[in-house]
């Protein structure tokens, strides 16, 4: 009896090594993390950085992006009448001035009291938004009804 035991275990200890070893034709797979997938995501971080900036460079040069300024002189409204030729009104105070800019030169054309606000306006957008807001609440009234 003790030799078919020993028989038994002599066959099985064979096929417990054949079945650790790995597979003769597996390749591991690639690492998650390598160096070109790093050079990849660095390269197309750079290119939207760079994207970025160039548009923002864009809006400044062709003075897209309005300028804030806290100064008591403001820019009112620019315009180009020739290739390097400009026509800007500028407030200072409570004047405006029309300047011909040139490359080198700026020159006064013409000085104005700034114009009052037009009170007309205000005063129709303010009523026409009573009124919205009337119709408003009537139909969530009539909804909640």
């Amino acid at each position: 009896m003790l030799s078919r035991y020993l028989l038994l275990f002599i066959m099985t200890v064979p096929f417990q090594a054949a079945a650790e070893t790995g597979k003769p034709g597996y390749l591991p797979p690639p690492a998650v993390i390598s160096t070109e997938s790093t050079l990849q995501m660095m390269g197309g971080l750079l290119l939207v950085l760079a994207l970025i900036g160039g548009i923002t460079w864009l809006l400044r040069r062709f003075s897209l992006i309005p300028a804030t300024s806290a100064s008591i002189v403001k820019v009112i409204a620019a315009t180009g009448v020739g290739q390097r030729e400009r026509v800007v009104v500028v407030e200072i105070d409570s004047t405006w001035l029309v300047l011909g800019v040139a490359p080198g030169r700026v020159s006064k054309l013409h000085a104005m009291i700034k114009p009052a606000a037009e009170t007309s306006d205000p005063i129709l957008q303010g009523s026409s938004a009573v009124v919205f807001a009337e119709q408003l609440n009537q139909s969530i009234k009539k909804e909640n009804a």
